[in-house]
């Protein structure tokens, strides 16, 4: 999982320090570790650049075809469904739990040191499941060597039509989105987060940019959305929604 570090040192605040980050880093890394700095007291938000849903993935061998199949076949089997992670805390960490909470089932995580070697066993019949970035798992899918059963949005993805949501799929309300973003030290001045926004609201209107994204499974924030006061919205509003989960699950750092 990606790390944050942030020096509070150093002179003014003037727009060429900047932090990129993601769900994990700029709220979850908020509720499993000890910080030396508030993830939203001590930033401000430039823009949101980018959103990557997750999406349900399993071993071939695995006996369920669609996704309510698979939520039987995991109740069936509670306790003995092996779900990799990338470690502690990482997306497929806490999407994991999400599942858990909302199906009833229970899941035996397995940690790897990052999301491709948790494939790479999913591929080879070692584990069962993973609730994995689209945008990691979509090739090993399309190449037939895993099985999808939904995408955790209210919509398709461009790069996989063929891929239902979970609410078509029979797991409405199931919606994870890794998305990440762009903030700048507490005090930059206004006029500079301007032109840092739009500077990154050019650079996601270019065809180009967009295509790359959606090949890759990414998607573009609407318009409406790449705006400093939207994204400090939509961080806080996913603070209130994974913070309680994450302390409930007890999930720390050992």
């Amino acid at each position: 999982m990606t790390t944050l570090s942030y020096n509070s040192g150093g002179g003014a605040p003037d727009g060429y320090t900047l932090s990129i980050g993601h769900l994990g880093t700029h709220v979850i890394n908020g509720a499993i570790y000890p910080l030396n700095f508030d993830l939203i007291g001590d930033l401000d938000p430039v823009a949101l650049v980018a959103s990557n849903p997750m999406m349900i993935v399993s071993k071939n061998d695995v006996p369920a075809k669609t996704l309510k199949e698979l939520i039987a076949w995991m109740k069936s089997n509670s306790g003995k469904v092996s779900a990799g992670t990338a470690g502690v805390g990482s997306g497929a960490h806490f999407s994991g739990v999400y599942l858990e909470q909302i199906t009833g089932v229970k899941l035996q995580y397995v940690p790897y040191r990052g999301t491709g070697p948790a494939l790479q066993d999913l591929m080879a019949g070692q584990i069962d499941i993973i609730v994995d970035q689209a945008s990691n798992s979509l090739p090993q899918v399309q190449a037939g060597r895993i099985r999808a059963y939904g995408i955790t949005d209210t919509k398709r993805l461009s790069a996989a039509p063929d891929i239902p949501t979970v609410d078509e799929a029979g797991l409405p309300g199931f919606h994870i989105e890794l998305w990440s973003a762009v903030w700048a030290p507490k005090g930059t001045p206004k006029d500079i987060i301007a032109k840092l926004n739009a500077a990154v609201v050019e650079a996601l209107a270019d065809p180009a940019v967009q295509k790359r994204f959606a090949d890759s499974g990414l998607e573009v924030p609407p318009r409406a959305k790449q705006t400093p006061e939207a994204l400090a919205a939509h961080q806080q509003a996913e603070v209130k929604k994974w913070w309680p989960m994450i302390k409930a699950a007890n999930i720390k750092v050992h």
